[in-house]
């Protein structure tokens, strides 16, 4: 008698025993599978944030905003110019305004010129200002001794302007020959920049810069 309750309660533990490891392996597998879909939806969240983030920069805004089109960065777009495009120190719509390269904007900048307000004022559009998207209609004044825009300040508000920034000056957006035509425009530049000579370029040339010569 005493052996068929010591088999019966052995056997009811053994049923017990299977149960409780039956219920903590289906738990584990549910926390895991917690943990996995958690980390799913982050990182997937993550994604969405960084995709969300991105701006356009200011040369390939300029690029598709205006009929000037160059190579490297926007401090190189000046000196890139030569011999390509006109250049000077007056606005003009349609022409890319060229910044200089400083500490706090190392790549330089380069904005679309739309509207001349008057010898001290402009209007541009612009990308990737202060780490903004695309801006339009942004008024841009010439705060240089001479008028000649080597100096501005541009406008954060309706109120408000920022820093002093040097500028180069103006990218127009023709060719630099002068007999070149608005149909032949797109081959003078091609050809223009197919006959330039590889040289260093610099973010702030001084005036008695040479060109390095090529390498054989």
């Amino acid at each position: 008698m005493q052996d068929g309750r010591s088999k019966k309660l052995k056997l009811t533990l053994a049923v017990v025993s299977f149960v409780t490891a039956s219920f903590f392996t289906c738990a584990a597998q549910a926390r895991t599978s917690h943990r996995t879909a958690h980390r799913n939806v982050h990182a997937v969240s993550t994604h969405h944030r960084h995709s969300s983030g991105h701006v356009i920069q200011c040369v390939t805004y300029a690029k598709s905003a205006s009929d000037v089109v160059l190579r490297g960065n926007a401090r190189d777009w000046w000196h890139n110019a030569a011999g390509v495009y006109d250049r000077g120190l007056a606005p003009q719509a349609g022409s890319v305004l060229n910044f200089r390269a400083t500490r706090r904007m190392p790549l330089g900048h380069v904005a679309v010129v739309r509207n001349v307000v008057d010898s001290r004022t402009i209007v541009i559009d612009q990308a990737h200002w202060a780490q903004a998207g695309i801006s339009h209609n942004v008024s841009v004044i010439d705060v240089s001794p001479n008028n000649d825009w080597s100096a501005v300040r541009v406008a954060l508000n309706s109120n408000n302007y920022g820093s002093i920034y040097p500028t180069y000056g103006f990218i127009y957006p023709h060719s630099a020959s002068k007999n070149a035509t608005p149909d032949s425009l797109k081959q003078e530049v091609m050809t223009a920049w197919a006959n330039k000579v590889p040289a260093t370029q610099l973010a702030q040339a001084p005036a008695s810069a040479q060109p390095v010569a090529a390498l054989p």
